[in-house]
């Protein structure tokens, strides 16, 4: 069963956290923060604008990482998160259709799947 996210309020989150509201604006700004909006355009922040404000916090207070660092960190990450699933499902795909040609003659193979793991075909 699927919850409902939470929310939290600006005011919550600064306290929490111990973060000048203007701070998270200002992260907002700079494009760090994603939070909600609600119709009355109060900014709402779920847990996983929070886990990210624990990792900029991280970075900031306890690595003495800039802002500009810090972005540079958080797109890497992004860009991994979304190769790590580009890799899954090409993996899935080609299970799959390993699957559907068991009886495909090693030369024909593009690349050996093992646990896991995809290798390129050596030639032979």
């Amino acid at each position: 069963m699927t919850s409902e996210p939470r929310y939290r309020m600006i005011s919550w989150v600064a306290e929490k956290y111990g973060v000048h509201p203007q701070t998270l604006r200002l992260w907002e700004r700079e494009g760090l923060l994603r939070p909600r909006r609600s119709e009355g355009n109060t900014r709402l922040y779920d847990d996983e604008t929070c886990e990210r404000l624990e990792t900029i916090l991280t970075l900031t207070r306890d690595l003495g990482v800039n802002l500009a660092g810090v972005e540079i960190i958080l797109n890497l990450r992004e860009q991994v998160q979304h190769l790590q699933r580009e890799m899954e499902m090409l993996t899935k795909l080609l299970r799959k259709k390993l699957e559907e040609e068991k009886g495909v003659p090693h030369y024909h193979a593009i690349v050996r799947a093992r646990s896991g793991m995809i290798q390129p075909v050596e030639d032979e």
